[in-house]
């Protein structure tokens, strides 16, 4: 494994989950993101219409979902995610789908991180999900 792949899974152990309202740990849940496949960084633009292409899919399932952004602890990155009240398997095939290298799973109140399209990585436990939750007015503007 490289060491760019290497950090990128070090950073996604440190994540900021910014969120209007609270969410309720007492139901499973995922994080998902459709933003960056692959790590590449793409335009707002492109970013736009894979969230879009996302959300379509997180309708069709017919499952509860809030938008939240998912962000670096320093917000130097910041990406258009869903909480998507899904079983892990479900989950981990709509990040495999949008080629995302990994995903968030909260369980009984815990987040992981867990990968998808990123082999030679296993799966960790970083403690609380509210640990890594800002409550925000609203959700900052992703377009530029």
């Amino acid at each position: 494994m490289d060491n760019t792949t290497q950090d990128l899974w070090q950073c996604y152990q440190a994540p900021l989950f910014l969120l209007t309202q609270a969410l309720s740990c007492d139901f499973s849940f995922a994080v998902i993101t459709a933003h960056n496949p692959a790590s590449k960084l793409l335009s707002p633009s492109q970013n736009r219409l894979l969230d879009r292409q996302l959300l379509r899919e997180i309708e069709l399932l017919g499952s509860p979902y809030r938008a939240l952004v998912g962000a670096a602890p320093d917000l130097s990155h910041m990406e258009k995610s869903w909480a998507v009240f899904i079983d892990r398997t479900m989950a981990l095939q709509l990040g495999k789908k949008f080629n995302q290298y990994a995903i968030y799973v909260v369980e009984q109140g815990d987040v992981s991180l867990v990968p998808c399209t990123l082999a030679g990585h296993d799966e960790v436990c970083l403690g609380k999900f509210s640990d890594y939750v800002q409550l925000v007015y609203e959700l900052p503007d992703l377009s530029t």
